[in-house]
């Protein structure tokens, strides 16, 4: 497989899987070419997985699908057996331990990815949704919006409301992933009419403080600052957002 057929392979089986990871073993990313598997694990697309608990034994040409049982002995070193049950000739067989190293990737995974990217502060999955990932949110030169992955009968990201396939903006140059964020901020500056992840004004500055009071109970001393740069706005204008909630409200007159 090329590099581009082997992302659009792993993008499709996250799609076949939704919420659940994928599992990959150590033989199979072997035949993947090394340079987008070294892309993967270095950007953390792929992560290393727990060792599989069952497969293929080698004891005969049957090539049966067992529970692989682990040991250790007194230097803590491991070795990994299948008990046979299905010939009378053969009790335990050796596996070696490198076979059950497996890698995983997930919808979770990919959204790391995205949100490092386009540099966004990654959003907290909230809810029950499945096979929804919240982003982060983009901004335009005009606009804000929050960017969401799902997987549907593809994996889409939804902004602005609009919708855009993953593989049309994700792309492996060689050496490393890249987005092309200027296709998405374009998307966000031209929202669709009705567009359900257009950020209101007033749902920014409830997020902001939102955040400014996120910072404060995590005992953040420079809270201010740091929602300022991760927001893209001044410090002044940060207090000012705060200070508007602060004044009383003028109560209406009674004739």
């Amino acid at each position: 497989m090329t590099p581009d057929e082997t992302l659009i392979e792993l993008l499709e089986r996250l799609v076949s899987m939704r919420d659940a990871p994928v599992l990959i073993d150590s033989r199979e990313l072997r035949q993947w070419p090394t340079t987008i598997v070294t892309a993967m694990k270095k950007q953390g697309l792929l992560s290393k997985a727990p060792p599989a608990k069952s497969a293929v034994c080698p004891g005969c040409e049957r090539e049966c699908m067992m529970r692989v049982h682990l040991t250790s002995n007194a230097t803590g070193q491991f070795h990994a057996l299948i008990a046979c049950d299905k010939r009378d000739d053969i009790s335990r067989v050796p596996v070696a331990v490198e076979c059950l190293e497996q890698w995983q990737a997930s919808g979770d995974s990919l959204a790391n990815l995205l949100a490092a990217l386009l540099d966004l502060r990654k959003a907290d999955k909230t809810g029950l949704e499945t096979a929804r990932w919240e982003i982060g949110l983009l901004k335009g030169a005009k606009h804000t919006s929050h960017l969401v992955l799902s997987a549907d009968d593809r994996l889409l990201l939804s902004l602005a409301g609009h919708t855009v396939a993953v593989v049309e903006v994700l792309t492996f140059d060689g050496q490393a992933f890249k987005v092309d964020k200027r296709k998405l901020t374009r998307l966000v500056d031209q929202p669709s009419l009705g567009g359900g992840d257009v950020e209101s004004a007033s749902q920014r500055k409830e997020r902001i403080k939102k955040r400014v009071q996120a910072l404060k109970n995590k005992g953040i001393r420079a809270f201010l600052k740091t929602v300022a740069e991760e927001v893209g706005i001044g410090v002044s204008r940060i207090k000012q957002l705060l200070a508007e909630d602060d004044k009383p409200k003028k109560s209406k007159s009674s004739w």
